[in-house]
């Protein structure tokens, strides 16, 4: 069972999953607790903690897979800790990518 006293803040619900294609990939949430980006595309996924993401002005790249869907492409998120609760954009060719947000 895990620890409880570990949990700062238990969420009961997620968003609902979708493939995106836009470029703001998660609007201001002041009661995120958690989010995770993976790219499902081929080509590398920019991501920026902020408005304005692009190929030069970013915090990581996520490479792409494979092939499309192929659970090959990159992933980063934020689950313990210091949590971004501001705007998170992406930037690349043709962004294909699925988030999850607590």
């Amino acid at each position: 069972m895990a620890d409880k006293r570990a949990i700062i803040s238990p969420k009961e619900t997620a968003n609902t999953p979708a493939i995106i294609s836009t470029s703001t990939a998660i609007p201001n949430n002041k009661e995120r607790g958690y989010w995770q980006i993976q790219n499902l595309g081929t080509n590398p996924l920019f991501i920026l903690l902020g408005t304005g993401a692009s190929t030069s002005v970013f915090h990581a790249v996520l490479k792409g897979g494979t092939g499309n869907d192929d659970g090959l492409g990159g992933s980063w998120g934020q689950n313990s800790g210091l949590i971004f609760t501001g705007p998170i954009t992406v930037a690349g060719t043709s962004p294909r990518y699925t988030i999850t947000e607590l």
